[in-house]
């Protein structure tokens, strides 16, 4: 596998992730401020699920940074024929693409391709981790805070599918920072502490909430979208309790009154879509050390 690759959190050290929310705060979200002063900087983004902000971001930071860019159909690919994983990226790495993008129903889907050559983008595993997500997150963070430890993160919600609550927990506790888990009982994950949402909410200083991923078969049984808000969504009412200097976030796309009352999704305190102005700088600086540009100021304009 390319040294270049990111796959989890898993292999970032502290130091990694600071030098990359550096790198991401250095970019701006709108323009091309630096690019890419490699020849050739073809990326493929494969993407077995549907995605919105993940994908267009990823897009958006490549034609900013000066790729040439490929969205591969996997609808109209041989993966309909039964190619496997493996082969559809060894292809794409033998036809010329320098770096892949990939967005994957299946956890750990990179053990498969430890063969291939060029670096792999994480774009998030089944359940398991979403590298990218959990580092914007983070940068959210650190914009807010001005720092990545001791804070009190509240991750509210359906714990046991989401792979950005395990990628925020692995990130979080290697800063000292404590992150405590809330939501429905059928959705608890081995080894996350479970605490009561209004008797853990006041101390929060994020408060981040994850929607039901009906998608990968979460479902509450007699339980309607309403009620859902009131025992375990964020509602008028919860937001008055929140700590004065405490911010709501949400990894989206939001389900408008169902874990978020639709008017606080704008509200002072949430900083939802600035998340995903986060995204596109995050992804530039991955992207940016996919390709062996490690410090900022190598090939600055």
């Amino acid at each position: 596998m390319n040294k270049n690759s990111l796959l989890s959190m898993h292999d970032l050290s502290t130091d990694n992730i600071l030098h990359i929310l550096d790198d991401a705060s250095s970019f701006h979200v709108s323009h091309s401020d630096w690019q890419l002063p490699c020849s050739k900087a073809l990326v493929a983004n494969l993407f077995f699920e549907a995605s919105t902000r993940t994908h267009y971001s990823f897009v958006s930071a490549e034609l900013q940074l000066g790729c040439k860019v490929a969205d591969i159909q996997t609808g109209t690919s041989s993966v309909t024929k039964g190619e496997s994983l493996y082969d559809t990226v060894k292809t794409l790495e033998s036809i010329g693409y320098d770096a892949i993008v990939i967005r994957h129903p299946q956890d750990a889907y990179y053990k498969e391709l430890e063969n291939i050559n060029v670096p792999i983008l994480n774009a998030g595993d089944g359940a398991g981790d979403h590298p990218t997500q959990c580092l914007l997150d983070l940068l959210t963070m650190q914009q807010e805070f001005h720092t990545l430890s001791n804070l009190n993160v509240l991750i509210c919600g359906d714990i046991s599918h989401s792979r950005v609550a395990s990628s925020n927990k692995v990130a979080l506790e290697e800063f000292g920072s404590t992150v405590k888990f809330s939501g429905p009982k059928e959705w608890q994950r081995p080894g996350y502490e479970m605490v009561d949402f209004d008797e853990a909410l006041p101390q929060a200083d994020v408060v981040m909430m994850l929607r039901i991923q009906k998608e990968r078969g979460a479902a509450l049984r007699q339980m309607s979208d309403e009620e859902y808000l009131q025992q375990y969504g964020l509602t008028k009412q919860r937001y008055e309790r929140m700590k004065k200097t405490a911010i709501i976030m949400h990894p989206a796309p939001v389900n408008r009154g169902i874990e978020i009352d639709s008017d606080l999704v704008e509200a002072p305190k949430s900083r939802i879509f600035a998340q995903m102005a986060n995204g596109v700088l995050v992804r530039k600086a991955v992207i940016k050390r996919a390709f062996g540009y490690e410090d900022f100021a190598e090939g600055t304009k």
